[in-house]
């Protein structure tokens, strides 16, 4: 039976990209994935919650992920944690689709790592094919996901950015499928929540991923 998680949405900026701050019940301490615009309303809502965040999680460095980071890094204190493959988006702030304020990530990542972030175990999974370096963060104790711009609720992300494959990102959405049960929510960068077992089910996008019928 998997620790219930405590998330807070906040669909920020003109992608209408979903920041989301994540802890256990009741924890003052939480993390902070993509925040991606509207830095003073998301720290407005940090302090709201009375939570201290721990550390910035980035799934990858498309602009209306990391238009945030900067300023809510300089106001928490938190370290960010980047895809390698990335990093120079972030440390200089030229990302494909435009300009944002640049921050040197403290820690960097290529899928594989175990973190142990504010009270929370966190797998990272290397998920490439909407961009290169592409990151998912997953706590299984609480049978979440944040798939960043891999997985959406009936969709999937783009391909035509730079970085971008259908084969790749077909291959990394397997990978979760394979890794997680179905009832795993899926927290995505853009729309609403979902959950594994119905995008395997019901996405079409997935329909090639489907356990055969049984005959």
């Amino acid at each position: 039976m998997s620790v219930p998680l405590d998330v807070r949405t906040f669909t920020v900026g003109p992608f209408a990209e979903n920041a989301y701050v994540a802890r256990t019940h009741g924890s003052t301490g939480a993390l902070l994935i993509d925040p991606g615009d509207e830095a003073p309303r998301l720290i407005q809502a940090i302090e709201a919650l009375g939570v201290t965040i721990e550390a910035i999680l980035v799934t990858h460095t498309h602009i209306d992920h990391i238009g945030a980071v900067a300023a809510l890094a300089q106001h928490t204190g938190a370290p960010v944690y980047c895809p390698q493959l990335e990093r120079e988006d972030l440390a200089t702030g030229m990302t494909p689709l435009g300009v944002v304020a640049a921050h040197e990530p403290e820690f960097l990542l290529t899928g594989g790592e175990q973190l142990e972030l504010a009270g929370l175990e966190v797998t990272v999974h290397f998920t490439p094919g909407h961009s290169a370096g592409h990151l998912s963060y997953a706590i299984p104790e609480t049978a979440s996901l944040f798939s960043g711009d891999v997985l959406f609720a009936g969709s999937v992300g783009r391909t035509d950015l730079p970085g971008g494959d259908w084969s790749t990102l077909r291959a990394s959405i397997a990978q979760l499928l394979d890794a997680y049960p179905p009832e795993t929510r899926v927290y995505p960068g853009h729309m609403s929540v979902t959950t594994l077992g119905r995008e395997r089910e019901t996405n079409p996008f997935l329909a090639d991923l489907r356990a055969p019928a049984a005959r």
